[in-house]
């Protein structure tokens, strides 16, 4: 089964966080996860879209991709613009992150040359750890 690649590209503003998460979840409930597996992805894209909307300029704008890949949901958020990794993370980073970690079966953040990219995967029925 060859992999779907959906790409929405919002204006880094509040009123349009309900757009990432409302596409998230539908993609999530098409590949059939349950209610709750569709939660996590729907808090998945708002957490990334207000830690991606904390390094955007107010006049930037926030690239989702979805990667719909059999029973796997893959989101990309970004490139946007990287604070100094030496730098200690905002608290709202952090906060952010943490959340992410704990609702996604894989999170990463990858930064290359000034910009960062949050990597998100959510796979149909996969355990819960805990």
């Amino acid at each position: 089964m060859a992999s779907d690649r959906i790409v929405l590209t919002v204006p880094a503003r509040s009123e349009y966080a309900k757009t990432a998460r409302l596409t998230a979840a539908e993609l999530a409930s098409r590949i059939g996860m349950s209610y709750d597996e569709v939660d996590d992805v729907r808090m998945a894209a708002e957490e990334a879209f207000v830690y991606a909307c904390t390094h955007v300029a107010c006049d930037g704008e926030i690239t989702f991709s979805f990667v719909i890949d059999g029973p796997t949901l893959t989101i990309a958020v970004g490139p946007f613009p990287d604070s100094d990794e030496a730098q200690e993370p905002e608290p709202e980073d952090r906060y952010a992150a943490f959340i992410l970690e704990s609702v996604c079966d894989e999170f990463e953040i990858t930064r290359t040359a000034g910009v960062c990219t949050l990597n998100l995967v959510k796979r149909l029925g996969a355990p819960v750890e805990g």
